[in-house]
């Protein structure tokens, strides 16, 4: 299966990265790609956090929602729309979701990040549980390539990369990681933590992320990077927007799998 990571800087107009996202995806489409992924963030990167609550849609009804329906459908892939602020019942509180639509344009899943990111090092601070409430349910789904071998994906977001339980957990075939990393975070663990989930749950891991300096002064670390059940990078764009895509064969997970039967030897 033919997959795409896609990078943004993503600014503060959503209509400038709604296009800028979907100059990427038909560059994916026109690659080949069955399934691409955008990264967290990918609508909107606020002059303030609280910004994202004025964005947030109900499930069903919303711009970003019928861009990635639209832009599935027509482009006729999986495309999974790296994260939007989704509404709760708490108006001061919104989900940051991740919702993957099939090649019909229908919403396939959603996941709600469950693990919220904060960092204070006194000179950056950073405290998601102020604006989002946290997901509860590990999710995966199922997708289907062109040779008709079905996958099983698994969907995380960005801060949940730091909890292996979580990965265990969605005993997946593909690992997506759609991010915001901070370049401090992102230098010191972001590749590392990366391998190190396809290494343990021997599967593929894409990684999309915003990478580079944002409207809002914000500096993330970038790297989409695109990982193989051994752990090597497979593709990999360092800075500034761009498409990634690797082949992933399912063989190749098969016969890791079974040369290094790892996930049978579990015991705790």
């Amino acid at each position: 299966m033919k997959v795409a990571a896609i990078q943004m800087v993503s600014g503060i107009s959503l209509d400038n990265n709604l296009s800028e996202a979907l100059r990427l995806l038909r560059l994916a489409a026109n690659a080949g790609a069955e399934l691409a992924v955008l990264p967290e963030y990918f609508c909107f990167m606020g002059a303030r956090d609280e910004d994202k609550l004025l964005l947030a849609e109900t499930p069903g009804l919303g711009k970003v929602q019928d861009f990635l329906s639209d832009c599935a459908r027509d482009l006729k892939m999986w495309i999974v729309g790296g994260t939007l602020p989704m509404a709760t019942d708490d108006p001061a509180h919104a989900a940051n979701a991740s919702l993957a639509y099939n090649p019909r344009g229908e919403c396939a899943s959603r996941y709600d990040k469950i693990h919220l990111f904060r960092y204070d090092n006194g000179r950056e601070r950073y405290d998601e549980a102020a604006v989002l409430r946290a997901g509860e349910t590990p999710t995966v789904f199922e997708c289907r390539d062109a040779g008709g071998q079905t996958w099983r994906v698994g969907q995380s977001v960005c801060y949940d990369l730091r909890f292996g339980e979580l990965y265990r957990m969605l005993a997946a075939d593909v690992l997506l990681v759609p991010s915001a990393f901070t370049h401090t975070t992102g230098q010191a663990h972001w590749e590392v933590l990366l391998r190190a989930r396809a290494i343990e749950n021997q599967a593929f891991v894409i990684a999309s992320a915003q990478g580079g300096v944002h409207e809002n002064g914000r500096r993330t670390w970038g790297h989409t990077m695109v990982i193989d059940p051994w752990g090597g990078v497979m593709a990999l764009q360092a800075e500034g927007p761009g498409v990634v895509t690797a082949e992933l064969d399912f063989e190749q997970l098969r016969s890791v799998r079974e040369q290094l039967p790892s996930l049978q030897h579990r015991r705790l």
